[in-house]
Protein backbone atom coordinates (compact mmCIF):
# COMPACT_ATOMS: atom_id res chain seq x y z
CA UNK A 1 0.00 0.00 0.00
CA UNK A 2 1.22 3.27 -0.77
CA UNK A 3 1.05 7.34 -0.58
CA UNK A 4 1.22 9.04 -3.50
CA UNK A 5 1.39 12.63 -4.45
CA UNK A 6 0.17 13.90 -8.02
CA UNK A 7 1.47 17.24 -9.06
CA UNK A 8 1.44 19.11 -11.95
CA UNK A 9 5.39 19.87 -13.80
CA UNK A 10 4.36 22.67 -15.66
CA UNK A 11 2.31 25.97 -15.75
CA UNK A 12 -0.78 24.08 -14.65
CA UNK A 13 -3.37 22.74 -17.37
CA UNK A 14 -1.44 19.49 -17.50
CA UNK A 15 -3.97 17.22 -17.58
CA UNK A 16 -3.90 16.09 -13.80
CA UNK A 17 -7.33 15.64 -13.30
CA UNK A 18 -7.78 12.77 -16.14
CA UNK A 19 -4.43 10.90 -14.30
CA UNK A 20 -6.24 11.58 -10.93
CA UNK A 21 -9.38 10.13 -12.12
CA UNK A 22 -7.52 7.16 -13.88
CA UNK A 23 -5.52 6.11 -10.81
CA UNK A 24 -8.36 6.11 -8.60
CA UNK A 25 -10.14 4.38 -10.81
CA UNK A 26 -7.49 1.83 -11.45
CA UNK A 27 -5.75 1.33 -7.91
CA UNK A 28 -8.85 2.35 -5.78
CA UNK A 29 -7.02 4.56 -2.99
CA UNK A 30 -9.18 4.99 0.45
CA UNK A 31 -8.89 8.11 0.55
CA UNK A 32 -7.97 11.07 -2.04
CA UNK A 33 -7.09 14.48 -0.71
CA UNK A 34 -6.51 17.54 -1.99
CA UNK A 35 -3.36 20.07 -1.95
CA UNK A 36 -3.11 23.47 -3.25
CA UNK A 37 -3.92 26.71 -3.27
CA UNK A 38 -7.88 26.90 -3.66
CA UNK A 39 -10.51 27.65 -6.71
CA UNK A 40 -8.05 29.19 -8.48
CA UNK A 41 -7.20 25.69 -10.32
CA UNK A 42 -9.55 24.10 -12.87
CA UNK A 43 -9.61 20.51 -13.54
CA UNK A 44 -11.44 18.66 -16.44
CA UNK A 45 -12.53 15.02 -16.15
CA UNK A 46 -14.62 13.37 -18.77
CA UNK A 47 -16.41 10.22 -17.57
CA UNK A 48 -18.54 8.37 -20.63
CA UNK A 49 -18.28 11.71 -22.68
CA UNK A 50 -19.33 13.94 -20.35
CA UNK A 51 -17.25 16.72 -19.27
CA UNK A 52 -17.11 17.70 -15.58
CA UNK A 53 -15.20 21.25 -14.82
CA UNK A 54 -13.74 21.02 -11.38
CA UNK A 55 -12.42 23.69 -8.79
CA UNK A 56 -12.51 22.18 -5.25
CA UNK A 57 -13.57 18.94 -5.12
CA UNK A 58 -10.59 15.84 -5.54
CA UNK A 59 -11.56 14.79 -9.12
CA UNK A 60 -11.14 11.21 -8.13
CA UNK A 61 -15.11 11.71 -7.72
CA UNK A 62 -15.91 9.13 -10.24
CA UNK A 63 -15.20 6.40 -8.17
CA UNK A 64 -18.19 6.08 -5.19
CA UNK A 65 -15.75 3.97 -2.99
CA UNK A 66 -13.09 6.74 -2.35
CA UNK A 67 -13.35 9.10 0.31
CA UNK A 68 -12.81 12.78 -0.84
CA UNK A 69 -11.01 15.37 1.41
CA UNK A 70 -9.76 18.45 1.31
CA UNK A 71 -6.32 19.69 3.26
CA UNK A 72 -6.59 22.48 5.81
CA UNK A 73 -4.25 23.91 3.41
CA UNK A 74 -6.36 24.53 0.87
CA UNK A 75 -8.24 27.62 0.13
CA UNK A 76 -12.26 27.15 0.19
CA UNK A 77 -14.44 29.46 -1.49
CA UNK A 78 -18.08 27.59 -0.02
CA UNK A 79 -19.85 29.08 -2.89
CA UNK A 80 -18.25 27.71 -5.54
CA UNK A 81 -17.93 24.02 -3.36
CA UNK A 82 -21.62 23.65 -2.96
CA UNK A 83 -22.45 24.26 -6.40
CA UNK A 84 -20.04 21.42 -6.86
CA UNK A 85 -21.31 19.23 -4.52
CA UNK A 86 -25.06 19.59 -6.43
CA UNK A 87 -23.53 19.26 -9.70
CA UNK A 88 -22.14 15.96 -8.88
CA UNK A 89 -25.08 14.69 -6.94
CA UNK A 90 -24.89 11.42 -8.69
CA UNK A 91 -21.39 10.21 -7.70
CA UNK A 92 -22.32 10.32 -3.81
CA UNK A 93 -20.13 13.17 -3.47
CA UNK A 94 -22.08 14.96 -0.19
CA UNK A 95 -21.79 11.40 1.32
CA UNK A 96 -17.84 10.86 1.11
CA UNK A 97 -16.73 14.15 1.59
CA UNK A 98 -14.25 15.54 4.35
CA UNK A 99 -13.18 19.14 4.63
CA UNK A 100 -10.74 20.05 7.13
CA UNK A 101 -12.01 22.17 10.02
CA UNK A 102 -8.87 25.00 9.34
CA UNK A 103 -9.39 25.47 5.47
CA UNK A 104 -9.22 29.28 5.13
CA UNK A 105 -12.37 30.41 3.36
CA UNK A 106 -12.75 33.22 0.37
CA UNK A 107 -15.01 35.73 1.08
CA UNK A 108 -16.97 38.04 -1.30
CA UNK A 109 -14.33 40.89 -0.39
CA UNK A 110 -11.84 38.51 -1.27
CA UNK A 111 -12.94 38.53 -4.74
CA UNK A 112 -13.55 42.01 -5.22
CA UNK A 113 -10.17 42.79 -4.48
CA UNK A 114 -8.03 40.02 -6.49
CA UNK A 115 -10.46 41.66 -9.45
CA UNK A 116 -9.80 45.10 -8.25
CA UNK A 117 -6.20 45.04 -7.92
CA UNK A 118 -5.08 46.47 -11.59
CA UNK A 119 -1.34 44.90 -10.62
CA UNK A 120 -2.97 41.65 -9.93
CA UNK A 121 -5.88 41.15 -12.84
CA UNK A 122 -3.96 42.87 -15.61
CA UNK A 123 -0.25 42.18 -15.20
CA UNK A 124 0.39 39.12 -12.99
CA UNK A 125 -2.85 37.76 -14.63
CA UNK A 126 -4.42 36.55 -11.27
CA UNK A 127 -8.01 34.47 -12.20
CA UNK A 128 -9.86 37.01 -9.87
CA UNK A 129 -10.94 33.93 -7.43
CA UNK A 130 -10.11 35.62 -4.45
CA UNK A 131 -7.17 33.02 -2.91
CA UNK A 132 -4.38 35.78 -3.43
CA UNK A 133 -6.08 38.38 -0.88
CA UNK A 134 -7.40 35.40 1.46
CA UNK A 135 -3.57 34.00 1.80
CA UNK A 136 -3.13 37.74 2.96
CA UNK A 137 -5.57 37.81 5.22
CA UNK A 138 -4.37 34.13 6.27
CA UNK A 139 -0.98 35.32 7.05
CA UNK A 140 -2.64 38.41 8.99
CA UNK A 141 -4.39 35.63 11.02
CA UNK A 142 -7.80 37.55 10.36
CA UNK A 143 -9.16 35.26 7.61
CA UNK A 144 -12.43 32.51 8.25
CA UNK A 145 -12.08 28.76 9.02
CA UNK A 146 -14.32 26.25 7.71
CA UNK A 147 -15.55 25.81 10.86
CA UNK A 148 -17.02 29.05 10.98
CA UNK A 149 -19.31 28.57 7.85
CA UNK A 150 -22.74 26.95 8.79
CA UNK A 151 -23.12 25.65 5.58
CA UNK A 152 -19.77 23.30 5.70
CA UNK A 153 -20.24 21.96 9.42
CA UNK A 154 -21.93 18.47 7.37
CA UNK A 155 -18.44 17.93 5.73
CA UNK A 156 -16.25 19.38 8.36
CA UNK A 157 -13.48 16.92 9.75
CA UNK A 158 -9.88 16.50 10.16
CA UNK A 159 -8.05 15.74 7.02
CA UNK A 160 -4.98 15.00 8.75
CA UNK A 161 -5.76 12.33 10.68
CA UNK A 162 -8.14 10.54 8.44
CA UNK A 163 -4.94 10.91 5.96
CA UNK A 164 -2.48 9.35 8.80
CA UNK A 165 -4.92 7.14 10.07
CA UNK A 166 -5.18 5.36 6.24
CA UNK A 167 -1.42 4.86 6.20
CA UNK A 168 -0.69 3.92 9.12
CA UNK A 169 -3.31 0.93 8.55
CA UNK A 170 -1.79 0.08 5.35
CA UNK A 171 -4.30 1.70 3.13
CA UNK A 172 -3.95 3.08 -0.48
CA UNK A 173 -3.62 7.27 -0.06
CA UNK A 174 -3.96 9.89 -2.37
CA UNK A 175 -2.80 13.58 -2.65
CA UNK A 176 -4.02 15.32 -5.53
CA UNK A 177 -1.81 18.72 -6.31
CA UNK A 178 -3.28 21.56 -7.89
CA UNK A 179 -1.43 24.34 -10.58
CA UNK A 180 1.67 23.33 -11.68
CA UNK A 181 5.49 23.53 -9.98
CA UNK A 182 6.09 26.33 -12.19
CA UNK A 183 3.57 28.45 -11.19
CA UNK A 184 4.91 28.19 -7.69
CA UNK A 185 5.29 31.26 -5.45
CA UNK A 186 8.80 30.50 -4.56
CA UNK A 187 10.21 27.93 -7.48
CA UNK A 188 8.11 29.29 -10.34
CA UNK A 189 8.53 31.80 -12.69
CA UNK A 190 8.20 34.88 -9.96
CA UNK A 191 6.07 37.84 -10.30
CA UNK A 192 4.21 35.57 -12.83
CA UNK A 193 2.92 32.71 -9.90
CA UNK A 194 0.28 31.76 -7.68
CA UNK A 195 0.07 32.55 -4.05
CA UNK A 196 2.01 29.66 -2.55
CA UNK A 197 4.18 26.76 -3.24
CA UNK A 198 2.75 24.32 -5.39
CA UNK A 199 5.42 21.20 -5.04
CA UNK A 200 4.93 17.62 -3.83
CA UNK A 201 6.10 19.09 -0.44
CA UNK A 202 3.79 21.24 0.27
CA UNK A 203 0.70 19.16 -1.01
CA UNK A 204 2.12 16.81 2.03
CA UNK A 205 1.61 19.98 4.18
CA UNK A 206 -1.56 20.98 3.12
CA UNK A 207 -2.97 17.51 4.11
CA UNK A 208 -1.36 17.31 7.40
CA UNK A 209 1.44 14.12 6.68
CA UNK A 210 5.06 14.06 7.31
CA UNK A 211 7.21 13.94 3.83
CA UNK A 212 8.32 10.66 5.60
CA UNK A 213 4.88 9.10 4.93
CA UNK A 214 5.20 9.53 0.87
CA UNK A 215 6.17 6.47 -1.02
CA UNK A 216 5.65 8.21 -4.69
CA UNK A 217 5.40 11.17 -7.01
CA UNK A 218 4.05 11.26 -9.94
CA UNK A 219 4.61 14.68 -12.47
CA UNK A 220 2.62 15.12 -14.88
CA UNK A 221 3.56 16.85 -17.83
CA UNK A 222 1.85 17.70 -20.61
CA UNK A 223 3.17 16.83 -24.32
CA UNK A 224 3.21 20.56 -25.07
CA UNK A 225 3.05 22.61 -22.35
CA UNK A 226 0.41 25.31 -21.87
CA UNK A 227 0.06 28.43 -20.20
CA UNK A 228 -2.55 30.78 -19.58
CA UNK A 229 -1.93 34.35 -18.85
CA UNK A 230 1.40 36.36 -18.65
CA UNK A 231 4.97 35.25 -17.64
CA UNK A 232 8.05 33.57 -19.45
CA UNK A 233 7.48 30.81 -21.69
CA UNK A 234 10.65 29.81 -22.90
CA UNK A 235 9.70 27.21 -25.56
CA UNK A 236 6.05 29.40 -26.70
CA UNK A 237 5.19 28.97 -30.47
CA UNK A 238 2.98 31.73 -32.84
CA UNK A 239 -0.63 31.37 -31.97
CA UNK A 240 -0.85 30.32 -36.00
CA UNK A 241 1.40 27.87 -35.30
CA UNK A 242 -0.31 26.05 -32.60
CA UNK A 243 -3.70 26.14 -34.93
CA UNK A 244 -1.81 24.45 -37.49
CA UNK A 245 -1.06 21.68 -35.13
CA UNK A 246 -5.04 21.73 -33.97
CA UNK A 247 -3.93 22.62 -30.11
CA UNK A 248 -6.54 25.69 -29.27
CA UNK A 249 -7.55 25.08 -25.67
CA UNK A 250 -9.10 27.67 -22.91
CA UNK A 251 -8.35 27.51 -19.39
CA UNK A 252 -11.54 25.70 -17.14
CA UNK A 253 -11.61 28.58 -14.90
CA UNK A 254 -10.84 31.56 -16.98
CA UNK A 255 -12.10 30.34 -20.23
CA UNK A 256 -8.80 32.15 -21.66
CA UNK A 257 -6.55 30.85 -24.53
CA UNK A 258 -3.87 28.84 -23.51
CA UNK A 259 -0.84 30.04 -25.00
CA UNK A 260 1.26 26.89 -26.29
CA UNK A 261 5.07 25.65 -26.71
CA UNK A 262 7.07 22.85 -27.29
CA UNK A 263 8.26 20.52 -24.29
CA UNK A 264 11.10 21.93 -22.50
CA UNK A 265 13.51 19.03 -21.33
CA UNK A 266 15.64 21.30 -19.51
CA UNK A 267 12.75 22.78 -17.02
CA UNK A 268 11.15 18.82 -16.63
CA UNK A 269 14.85 17.93 -15.63
CA UNK A 270 14.81 20.96 -12.79
CA UNK A 271 10.72 20.31 -12.03
CA UNK A 272 11.08 16.43 -10.94
CA UNK A 273 14.16 17.52 -8.82
CA UNK A 274 11.95 20.03 -7.03
CA UNK A 275 9.72 17.26 -6.67
CA UNK A 276 11.65 14.38 -5.72
CA UNK A 277 9.71 12.86 -9.14
CA UNK A 278 9.59 8.67 -8.97
CA UNK A 279 7.24 8.51 -11.64
CA UNK A 280 6.03 10.65 -14.91
CA UNK A 281 2.30 10.70 -16.19
CA UNK A 282 3.04 12.44 -19.72
CA UNK A 283 -0.35 13.21 -21.31
CA UNK A 284 -2.12 14.53 -24.83
CA UNK A 285 1.17 12.35 -26.69
CA UNK A 286 -2.39 11.53 -29.24
CA UNK A 287 -2.03 15.69 -29.96
CA UNK A 288 2.06 15.50 -29.97
CA UNK A 289 1.04 12.61 -32.56
CA UNK A 290 -2.36 11.69 -33.73
CA UNK A 291 -1.14 8.39 -34.76
CA UNK A 292 -0.95 7.52 -30.83
CA UNK A 293 -4.91 8.65 -30.77
CA UNK A 294 -6.83 6.02 -28.13
CA UNK A 295 -3.77 3.49 -27.83
CA UNK A 296 -3.97 1.86 -24.68
CA UNK A 297 -0.32 -0.79 -25.15
CA UNK A 298 3.11 0.41 -25.08
CA UNK A 299 4.42 -1.65 -28.24
CA UNK A 300 1.94 -0.15 -30.32
CA UNK A 301 2.72 3.46 -30.30
CA UNK A 302 4.99 4.97 -33.15
CA UNK A 303 8.75 5.59 -33.25
CA UNK A 304 7.52 9.42 -33.28
CA UNK A 305 6.61 9.30 -30.16
CA UNK A 306 8.69 6.08 -28.44
CA UNK A 307 11.83 8.66 -29.01
CA UNK A 308 9.62 11.71 -27.28
CA UNK A 309 9.29 9.20 -24.48
CA UNK A 310 12.54 8.17 -24.07
CA UNK A 311 13.52 11.75 -24.52
CA UNK A 312 11.80 12.73 -21.85
CA UNK A 313 13.31 10.07 -19.54
CA UNK A 314 16.94 10.51 -20.89
CA UNK A 315 16.14 14.46 -19.55
CA UNK A 316 14.88 13.71 -16.33
CA UNK A 317 16.19 10.04 -15.32
CA UNK A 318 12.44 9.83 -14.07
CA UNK A 319 10.32 6.57 -15.94
CA UNK A 320 7.43 7.61 -17.78
CA UNK A 321 4.94 4.98 -16.79
CA UNK A 322 1.38 6.63 -16.91
CA UNK A 323 0.45 8.03 -20.89
CA UNK A 324 -2.59 9.14 -21.45
CA UNK A 325 -3.79 8.85 -25.57
CA UNK A 326 -7.05 10.60 -24.90
CA UNK A 327 -9.75 11.96 -22.96
CA UNK A 328 -11.32 9.09 -21.75
CA UNK A 329 -10.20 6.78 -18.80
CA UNK A 330 -9.77 4.10 -20.49
CA UNK A 331 -7.36 5.67 -22.96
CA UNK A 332 -4.51 5.09 -20.64
CA UNK A 333 -1.10 3.30 -21.25
CA UNK A 334 0.28 1.74 -17.80
CA UNK A 335 3.66 0.97 -17.62
CA UNK A 336 3.77 0.54 -13.83
CA UNK A 337 4.17 -3.10 -13.84
CA UNK A 338 6.65 -3.06 -16.41
CA UNK A 339 9.42 -1.10 -15.23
Amino acid sequence: MTCTIIVGGQWGDEGKGKIVSYLCEKDSPYIIARGGVGPNAGHTVEVDGEKYGIRMVPTGFPNKKVKLAIGAGVLVDPEVLLKEVEMLEKFDVRKRLIIDYRCGIIEEKHRLMDKSNEHLSKEIGSTGTGCGPANVDRALRILKQAKDIEALKEFLGDVSEEVNDAIDAGKNVMIEGTQGTLLSLYYGTYPYVTSKDTTASTFAADVGIGPTKVDEVIVVFKSFPTRVGCGPFPTEMPLEEAEKLGIVEYGTVTGRRRRVGYFDFELAKKVCRLNGATQIALTCLDKYDNACYGITEYGELTDKAIEFIEKIEKATGVPVTIISTGPELHQTIDRRDEL
